[in-house]
């Protein structure tokens, strides 16, 4: 899986801009604030069909301009596509394929997939539970579209049930429609608690191997997925939800379900958020990201899209040289503020105040 070319227009700082990257390692380089970020972030946009920087369109909108433009060529296993990201200033965006409008994000999912670690995803370890179910549902989506498509449909489902709670504060007759959201969540939330489980399961593997390899062998991190609803089955769910429904009436909001469930990370049996050392916790960030680089490489058949953002400068010696080992199989940007010596580079590009160039 291959990005083969990548073009912008009006995005960020760039007013037009056109690089062909090569299928080893690009390292992108320059200054501070002058738009390496931008271009990984373009890469995001078309992978996942959001940004991993901002939930606001306008903001990756030129200053002063109306409209942006991402355009993508990749290829795979022999087959190319085209992924163009439109952003409007006023109204919704459009994304094409081949083309082809888009009309349900879903069908983005696993065109392109990419793994992206950047030093502010040490929010993974150190932040709540809502950043580690953002990391896992993520990478799910990637994986499998069936599990996004799940997804958005339990959140609205949740919406639903949530507004009908407080609905009937004022107004008790509703209460008979309660039972009908109730059995749409629960077989939701049993599916989710179903892959959220086995995808742990899976990404323990490597993640014990790699954290004991960039370790030393003197750690060994460990994942625990913690549902909040104990239910893989859609009845056993639907029992919990009815447990708690004296609760969700009194709060007027849904106390149960896989929006609080959590992922546990530890070492030596403590838990990484609360008694992990900085360098623990930025190893088990590193450790996490290269297992999700090599589990969507074996549930999908190709290597994703890696991208490094600034993070070599916050590794020593001996993580970089691992990382950049375990990147070698994929195609792979890093942006650092200079052309460091030692690294197997493909292609080289400059960036400086809105432009980039090969160097």
């Amino acid at each position: 899986m291959n990005i083969t070319k990548l073009e912008l227009s009006r995005f960020r700082n760039y007013e037009e801009a056109s690089l062909e990257p090569c299928p080893g390692i690009n390292l992108i380089f320059g200054q501070n604030a002058q738009g390496k970020t931008n271009l990984l972030e373009a890469v995001f946009l078309c992978c996942l069909g959001r940004s991993h920087r901002t939930p606001r369109e306008r903001e990756m909108i030129r200053y002063g301009c109306e409209h942006a433009a991402v355009e993508l060529h990749c290829e795979r296993a022999g087959v190319r596509r085209r992924i163009r990201y439109n952003l409007l200033s006023e109204g919704r965006h459009r994304i094409l394929l081949d083309g082809e409008p888009v009309q349900r994000l879903g069908e983005l999912m696993g065109r392109l997939n990419c793994v992206l670690f950047a030093p502010e995803h040490l929010s993974i370890v150190k932040d709540g539970p809502a950043e580690r179910r953002r990391f896992l549902d993520m990478e799910l989506s990637q994986t499998y579209p069936s599990y996004f498509y799940s997804l958005q449909q339990y959140n609205r489902v949740l919406r639903q049930r949530n507004n009908l709670l407080r609905a009937l504060r004022d107004d008790p007759s509703l209460l008979d429609t309660l039972p009908v959201w109730d059995e749409q969540l629960a077989r939701l939330a049993a599916y989710i608690c179903r892959e959220r489980a086995g995808f742990v399961k899976k990404l323990q593997v490597y993640a014990h191997e790699n954290h004991s390899d960039i370790s030393g062998g003197t750690e060994l991190l460990e994942l625990e997925y913690r549902p909040n609803l104990q239910a893989d089955d859609a009845e056993t769910a639907l029992r919990l939800l009815e447990k708690k429904r004296s609760e969700d009436l009194r709060l007027c909001t849904t106390t149960a379900g896989p929006h609080r469930d959590d992922l546990g990370l530890l070492i030596g049996g403590k838990e990484l958020r609360a008694f992990g050392s900085q360098g623990q916790q930025r190893t088990a960030a590193l450790s996490l990201k290269l297992s999700q680089l090599q589990l969507l490489r074996d549930e999908t058949g190709s290597w994703p899209v890696l991208m490094l953002d600034d993070v070599m400068s916050e590794l020593d010696e001996s993580r970089r040289q691992y990382l950049m080992e375990r990147a070698l199989p994929a195609q792979t940007f890093v942006t650092a503020t200079e052309a460091e010596k030692g690294w197997p580079t493909g292609k080289a590009f400059f960036v400086e105040n809105g432009t980039v160039r090969e160097v």
